[in-house]
């Protein structure tokens, strides 16, 4: 076994402490340690097995602490594991915990927390439409597990004692460090969800091991946490409460930022401009991994329509990505023709055809393939756009409507509220939904493992193909050459309009400091951060 102590480079060498926040020399600390954030929407669920939204994510890394956690560049450090061993042949990991860790009511914390945790996660009777995340994984039995054809004891995963957690590999998967570091592999208190059953994630009843535990959780208007004692290193955690306010609208979030109600939020589309001449302290812009595109339904319950690539073609060549970036978002967005997002670490922009064409030979192209589908002025082609309820998201959806009406298509737009968005892409009840994914991780197969048969892949999208390629990719030597491959599968069939390619764009309070700016994640901890005098 190689002993691998966490570095920020995940070398060998003395394990580094996983200190909390630590303000830079000259700092001087403000009485009032409290951060205020901005959510879209409502937190559908704090379970980690549970969840499926970035937002509730980053709420969810504050109540609950994995095996990782990130640093201020993404690289994985100690969380509950201090260490790891692996193996010789790179298949059987060996976490160490540290005996210190408790959850918010003086429990230890143990490894049979995480055995628990990651049966509950592949165990089909949880329901947790992330039980392919342990198969990406790639941890023994798995797809068996989830597919029903083997019990969760049988995955591979188990506690050596209640501080030495064993993970069983079928093949040697490199980036795997990094894939505990979401919020699906944290531990869970078994004896709490035997109690408390499905009402376990209420404020007073929540159990957690992070660095803050559950104050008040008001359903779409907001959740408060405060400072858990009990947590392993509370002694270098500065900020004593945290706040996530729900405001649908983007606009109205920024006014309450710019009444001091809020300390971070989103800038809304086509103000950044003006935002960072006005405050270049507060208005940042930074690479983020997330992809935004619309998804064609080609699942039985789809139009028919869609079931022909050259009109899904014809729909993604019309799409006028410079005007979304550089006439509505202006944020430092980037137009996608591909799925990846091209800061993930060691991707190669695969070369996409039609992104080196003039947006005049798209439309070209597109009249023309929609006329060959049978579709014209005597016959439009009829569509139905789903989106959740945004400003940004409409304005742009509004575009769609006209960049669509150029080659005869009649758009008609949906907006429902989140949690019915979500619950009709699951259910397969949409023809085309604004989407977006951000990675898992900080690596290509976090994306195109989403397209996979088996994967999320609400649009249910299949290609036996594009399925080996990435079943390949898990031993290959360059996956790279297969995720390349991959994403020209994704270009020829295109079951997606990928749109653009985010950036973070966001107003912070200047006298906040310690979240990430380098991590292409932007996964934050509340540990990390703090608020100076000012």
């Amino acid at each position: 076994m190689t002993r691998l102590f966490l570095t920020t480079a995940l070398v060998a060498g003395m394990a580094l402490p996983a200190l909390a926040a630590k303000p830079a020399e000259g700092e001087k600390l403000a009485e009032n340690q409290s951060y205020t954030f901005w959510l879209l929407d409502a937190i559908k669920t704090a379970d980690p097995q549970k969840n499926t939204d970035v937002e509730g994510s980053d709420i969810i890394r504050q109540l609950f602490e994995g095996l990782l956690n990130e640093d201020e560049k993404g690289a994985p450090v100690p969380g509950v594991a201090s260490s790891f061993d692996l193996s010789e042949d790179k298949r059987t990991y060996t976490f160490h915990l540290r005996p210190e860790a408790k959850w918010s009511n003086g429990d230890p914390v143990t490894a049979h927390d995480f055995v628990y945790a990651w049966r509950r996660l592949a165990d089909p009777a949880t329901a947790s439409e992330y039980a392919w995340f342990m198969e990406l994984m790639n941890v023994e039995n798995a797809t068996a597990v989830v597919k029903g054809e083997k019990q969760p004891e049988e995955l591979g995963v188990k506690a050596v004692d209640d501080h030495t957690l064993e993970v069983r590999l079928t093949t040697p998967t490199p980036y795997f460090p990094k894939m505990v570091t979401h919020a699906s592999t944290f531990p869970v208190n078994q004896k709490v969800i035997e109690a408390e059953g499905d009402n376990w994630t209420e404020a007073g009843k929540l159990v957690g091991n992070g660095a803050y535990v559950l104050k008040s959780h008001d359903l779409g208007v907001q959740i408060s946490m405060d400072k858990n004692p009990e947590y392993w290193d509370a002694d270098n955690v500065i900020m004593e409460h945290i706040k996530g306010l729900t405001v649908n609208d983007n606009n109205v979030a920024l006014t309450r930022y710019q009444a001091g109600e809020l300390d971070r939020v989103q800038i809304p589309a086509g103000q950044y401009p003006r935002l960072e001449k006005e405050f270049p302290d507060q208005a940042v812009s930074i690479p983020y991994s997330c992809t935004y595109a619309y998804l064609f339904n080609v699942s039985d319950k789809g139009p028919e329509a869609l079931k022909d690539v050259r009109v899904r073609k014809a729909l993604s060549y019309a799409m006028q990505r410079d005007v979304v970036v550089n006439q509505i978002l202006q944020g430092g967005q980037k137009p996608a023709y591909n799925w990846t997002h091209w800061a993930i670490e060691g991707f190669q922009m695969p070369e996409i055809d039609y992104a080196s064409w003039s947006q005049a030979e798209r439309l070209e192209k597109a009249k023309a393939l929609l006329a060959e589908a049978g579709y014209g002025p005597d016959k439009p082609l009829k569509l139905t756009l789903q989106y959740n309820t945004d400003e940004n998201h409409k304005k742009i959806a509004v575009a769609a409507q006209q960049f669509y009406k150029q080659i005869g298509v009649e758009l008609t737009l949906n907006n429902v509220e989140w949690k019915v968005h979500t619950d009709r892409m699951q259910s397969q009840d949409f023809e085309m939904a604004r989407y977006a994914w951000c990675a898992d991780y900080n690596e290509a197969s976090t994306f195109l493992d989403y397209f996979r048969s088996t994967g999320m892949n609400y649009g249910k999208y299949s290609n036996p193909e594009f399925d080996k390629l990435m079943d390949e990719s898990k031993t290959s030597d360059d996956p790279n050459e297969q995720y390349t491959a991959a994403e020209k599968i994704l270009a020829e069939d295109m079951p997606l309009v990928p749109i653009y390619q985010y950036a973070k764009v966001d107003m912070i309070r200047d006298d906040i400091k310690g979240l990430p700016t380098e991590n292409v994640m932007n996964d934050w901890y509340a540990k990390d951060i703090y608020r100076i005098q000012k």
